[in-house]
């Protein structure tokens, strides 16, 4: 798998089939039409393309109504690779790019600089200034230019397509068991040990504080998490949010990693969001809120110890009602 920013920088990716799209997040939805694009172009003996843009187009068009990333663009090479995807290539979003009509940006870059052989897209896919480019177009455009075209039929979870919003809105929610459901494996998010006040020692629950999550963060809450360490997998109890009970309002990710003892400081870690135990809330005492903890840390054992039994990634923690 390679990952390249520009065309011609590198990798061979003219003559293969190509999907084009944001792939945020890499849902079930997107892992259809990969999986069909790498079965189309391993039958042909030609090499699968991922097209994509970084940064999202809406970033430049409409900063302000840019929605919270899912992924990062080495994420989604990371995961486009596991189903087979011999290239992602990631253009860098300009305005004249954006400004390409769809005619201009089909004959351009699907057929000068890609040299498809086949596209493999979804049945909404728009592409060309504003968008004006739909599947009908570019059924047009494929017959003319002698190019395949394969349209995959979107993935639908509890009876609605399943889509990049979908899984941000159950995120925003807090309800980590329907974005797994949506992606097909746990959300995750990546951040940098830092300092923090130190709070969660005087209690008696260490947490590593993460700085530089660049993806979207859950809802706020107390979530049952898990790092992946030194080839180890360590069970968490992730907070999100700011800590009411003494007055601090900023928003946190802090990770209590349970049966572990050292020093994360300055560490990268990935942690991922298996079940929600409950809400943040303001307690009345410390004496209070250290009760809570104990029975936090408690909910994420019985996890740990259901996920045994199968019921692992259902965002379900017995006894707690958890969501």
């Amino acid at each position: 798998m390679q990952l390249v920013r520009e065309i011609g920088d590198g990798a061979s990716v003219g003559g293969g089939f190509v999907a084009i799209g944001n792939f945020d997040g890499l849902h079930v939805g997107h892992a259809r039409i990969v999986q069909r694009l790498v079965e189309s172009a391993s039958g042909e003996g030609v090499g699968a393309v991922v097209l994509t843009f970084d940064p999202h187009p809406i970033e430049l068009l409409r900063p302000e109504s840019a929605p919270p990333l899912l992924s990062t663009i080495e994420d989604r090479a990371l995961w486009l690779g596991e189903l087979g995807v011999d290239v992602l290539l990631a253009l860098p979003t300009t305005r004249e790019l954006l400004n390409l009509e769809a005619e201009e940006f089909f004959g351009q870059v699907v057929v000068e600089a890609l040299a498809a052989r086949g596209l493999v897209e979804g049945p909404d896919f728009c592409f060309g200034k504003d968008r004006r480019g739909d599947t009908d177009v570019l059924r047009v455009l494929c017959q003319a230019a002698g190019i395949g075209l394969e349209l995959v039929e979107p993935a639908t979870c509890g009876g609605e397509v399943v889509s990049s919003s979908r899984v941000r809105a159950a995120l925003a929610a807090g309800d980590v068991g329907s974005a797994t459901e949506l992606l097909g494996r746990a959300y995750s998010v990546r951040g940098t040990v830092v300092t923090g006040e130190g709070r969660g020692r005087e209690l008696g629950v260490p947490t590593a504080n993460l700085s530089g999550i660049a993806t979207l963060v859950p809802g706020d809450g107390v979530y049952v998490g898990a790092v992946e360490m030194d080839g180890s997998r360590h069970p968490a109890a992730v907070h999100v949010g700011g800590n009411p009970t003494f007055g601090e309002p900023d928003r946190k990710v802090e990770v209590h990693l349970l049966a572990f003892d050292g020093d994360l400081y300055g560490q990268e870690l990935e942690v991922e969001f298996l079940g929600r135990v409950r809400g943040t809330e303001e307690f009345e005492s410390v004496e209070l809120l250290r009760a809570q903890l104990a029975m936090d840390i408690e909910a994420v054992w019985r996890y740990v110890e259901s996920s045994a039994g199968g019921r692992a990634g259902t965002g379900e923690v017995g006894g707690l009602g958890v969501s």
